[in-house]
């Protein structure tokens, strides 16, 4: 019988903090169920939205904003967001309903179960947008872009494929350059540093981007083939 991908690894962190309004609690009971993958179970290689479009991953979509933007601008992929933080669960949800995107799915705990439980070559890109930095010396290793997790982004990626990673927080951009230089699987190759300074065209960006932004950080893209 094959390992269940959602038995480990351990997730840190608070996963919920101010009460649910009663609307945002009603699309958790009642949508959420309809549009949540279920990694435990046997993956189901016919189902239609694996099938039939590009399939993108967010991971750590925090209130949704991006996340939400590029699916209402590529009606034709097929997202899947993963977020453990209920109340931005709550917030995609919103957004989904009220802008009637179809093409949405989510996962509301670890994102590393849906990497193994993906069949391998799934995704066409992949977003890791200004994830939690883990700030103390001794919390490092709870950082999510590590060579443990590289690995399992590699085997589900397809060659070719994007991965996107920014961060305004320095030593965050620089130990996931040293993972990625040490992974065969990615490529980094900048031409100049407005690169790395420069957000693809068309981004949306994010609620904490412009937090950091207004505080005086300075956004850090990271734009890498799978090779």
């Amino acid at each position: 019988m094959p390992e269940d991908p959602t038995k480990t690894p351990t997730l840190f962190g608070r996963q919920k903090s101010k009460k649910l309004s009663p609307r945002q609690q009603n699309l958790v009971d009642t949508l959420l169920p309809s549009l949540k993958l279920s990694p435990g179970e046997p993956f189901d290689p016919t189902a239609s939205w694996y099938k039939t479009n590009p399939l993108w991953l967010e991971i750590g979509f925090g209130g949704g904003e991006h996340l939400s933007a590029m699916a209402a601008k590529h009606p034709d992929v097929t997202f899947i967001g993963c977020e453990p933080f209920l109340n931005g669960i709550a917030k995609m949800l919103v957004a989904i309903k009220e802008q009637n995107l179809n093409n949405v799915h989510l996962y509301d705990h670890d994102a590393r179960h849906i990497l193994k439980w993906l069949p391998p070559a799934s995704l066409d890109r992949v977003y890791i947008l200004y994830p939690d930095p883990w700030p103390k010396k001794r919390h490092r290793k709870r950082r999510f872009v590590t060579s443990q997790s590289l690995d399992l982004l590699a085997k589900v990626m397809k060659p070719g494929a994007d991965l996107l990673i920014a961060s305004d927080i320095g030593d965050y951009i620089r130990t996931s350059l040293l993972a990625l230089q040490q992974s065969p699987n990615f490529s980094w190759q900048p031409k100049s540093a407005q690169d790395w300074r420069t957000p693809p065209t068309g981004w949306p960006g994010t609620r904490y981007e412009q937090k950091a932004i207004r505080e005086g950080r300075t956004p850090t893209y990271l734009k890498i083939k799978r090779i």
